[in-house]
């Protein structure tokens, strides 16, 4: 027997950051929306844990322990005293290390996959548990929607959506390591005092409303000059987005994917036409949002 679980990316309309804790993490105002990209999880009962992957980039992901849909049957099985045995396998679509949490999606779909393999029964607050100690975008990655992440990002307040909205996603030829996007936040703010995140009203206002130009005067990333400092050519790429007609331009979340607002479906497509042939990026991906969180297949 084996469970299938969808689980989609998510792109970071607001992402503002707080002074380093003591722990070492950061206090943030996240609002995530999740998009219509995807990577599916499929559980099946096996001798012993084993991740395999497969779809572009897969020779990027780790397979052993240290892969969240492993440690998320760990955490389970744990839990619920049983064994982790299980083969998972990932079939990827959500860029790998781009700042769209394909990680954290894989924890998530793992998780909810195991959950339903074994029967455990896990309540909904007890899933969202394991997610926040598996990191923390994971919460959200089980959730979907939208919601606005506090505390490190995991503690999850769900947003209303008056309407969808269109990205387009350009992926760099490169990956960027989140702690150290962090360490150089950190570094860019030596000296001055960081406000306490807040999320935006505006922000929340224009996405009830679903009004993309009033989401595109709002949207703004507290780690896009740190990422821009660490990988400067994701300047080229964002320009080129805004040339091609994007309502507004972002790095996604900790990058390097950097994220384009169009008015519709179609303004997408030009705008990832324009960007393929700008020779800035890797790849191009449209999708639009909010979308279900991990879904049982």
């Amino acid at each position: 027997m084996s469970v299938t679980v969808r689980v989609p990316a998510k792109v970071n309309v607001q992402l503002a950051v707080g002074a380093a804790r003591p722990d070492g993490f950061h206090d943030l105002a996240n609002v995530f929306l999740a998009v219509g990209l995807y990577d599916e999880v499929t559980v099946t009962a096996a001798d012993e844990l084993r991740v395999t992957c497969a779809g572009p980039d897969a020779a990027q992901v780790p397979l052993d322990r240290t892969n969240l849909a492993a440690r998320a049957a760990l955490l389970l099985a744990e839990r619920y005293g049983r064994d982790p045995d299980v083969h998972v396998h990932i079939a990827k679509d959500i860029p790998v290390a781009g700042g769209m949490a394909g990680g954290s999606a894989d924890g998530a779909g793992a998780l909810l996959a195991c959950d339903t393999l074994w029967g455990t029964g896990a309540s909904r607050e007890e899933l969202l548990d394991i997610c926040a100690e598996l990191g923390s975008d994971v919460p959200f990655s089980l959730v979907g929607g939208a919601a606005l992440g506090t505390g490190r990002g995991e503690r999850l307040t769900g947003l209303e959506v008056g309407g969808t909205f269109h990205w387009v996603f350009a992926m760099a030829p490169r990956g960027l390591s989140t702690p150290a996007v962090f360490r150089e936040f950190d570094r860019l703010g030596e000296g001055r005092e960081i406000p306490e995140p807040v999320a935006s009203r505006e922000l929340l206002d224009a996405l009830a409303e679903g009004d993309a130009d009033a989401l595109a005067a709002t949207v703004s990333n507290d780690l896009q000059p740190a990422a821009l400092s660490l990988f400067p050519e994701l300047a080229d790429t964002l320009a080129a987005g805004r040339a091609a007609g994007a309502l507004a331009s972002l790095v996604s979340g900790s990058g390097p994917t950097t994220a384009f607002l169009a008015r519709d479906a179609e303004a997408a497509e030009g705008i990832a036409g324009a960007l393929r042939a700008s020779g800035t990026c890797r790849d191009v991906r449209t999708a639009s949002g909010p979308v279900p969180g991990a879904t049982v297949v």
